[in-house]
């Protein structure tokens, strides 16, 4: 079974992962975020690394995807494939960071990949504010995050909140992350996990 966490940037997807497959014992695949080589340049520049940045996310997804379906265990994930196509390279291609031509590519790219695997089981989306996203990825310091543009930020918030309006493609769960504080309040998780448990009763 496949379970992915999606959400825009500092909205809590890898804490959630991670707790989630401790407290039930599932098999995590974390985004590669602190290994991706063009990470800290594309933030300098974004227009000169968009297309880099972004095909090695897709290359790094697509691998998980096809080693999670021929998987036995119950995987939770930290972001998915579709993320990628849906909200970070059209969000820098509308801001002038990504050139139409790249951006076909990639787009061509993508969809033969997507064309090739299958939906999660259950897409739980992290809803946050900006304002709690920016206070989120200043509290975990990342240096190469600093720059982080706020439009940069609103943009995604922006296509995420259309994209899951518009999902169709299984099960969809969505928490309020500016409410519930899983991390902090061992209630807030339990309830997350009710309800997790509660989509999750019709496949197993």
């Amino acid at each position: 079974m496949h379970i992915a966490i999606a959400g825009n940037i500092g909205s809590g997807k890898t804490t959630l992962t991670r707790m989630l497959s401790e407290h039930y014992k599932w098999t995590a695949r974390f985004e590669p975020v602190d290994f991706n080589p063009y990470l800290s340049d594309f933030y300098d520049d974004m227009e000169r690394w968009s297309f880099n940045v972004q095909v090695y996310f897709l290359n790094k997804r697509f691998r998980d995807v096809v080693e999670i379906s021929k998987s036995q265990d119950v995987v939770i994930q930290d972001r998915t494939i579709y993320e990628d196509a849906n909200i970070f390279a059209p969000n820098l291609h509308d801001m002038g960071l990504m050139s139409t031509r790249d951006f076909e590519n990639y787009k061509d790219l993508f969809d033969l990949m997507v064309s090739l695997v299958k939906a999660p089981d259950l897409l739980i989306y992290l809803r946050s504010s900006i304002p709690n996203v920016v206070g989120n990825i200043q509290k975990r310091g990342r240096e190469y995050e600093n720059s982080i543009r706020i439009d940069y930020l609103k943009g995604l918030h922006d296509r995420y909140e259309n994209w899951i309006e518009n999902y169709t493609d299984g099960k969809l769960l969505i928490l309020d992350v500016d409410r519930l504080k899983f991390e902090d309040n061992p209630a807030d998780f339990s309830k997350i996990c009710d309800m997790i448990e509660a989509q999750l009763n019709g496949l197993f």
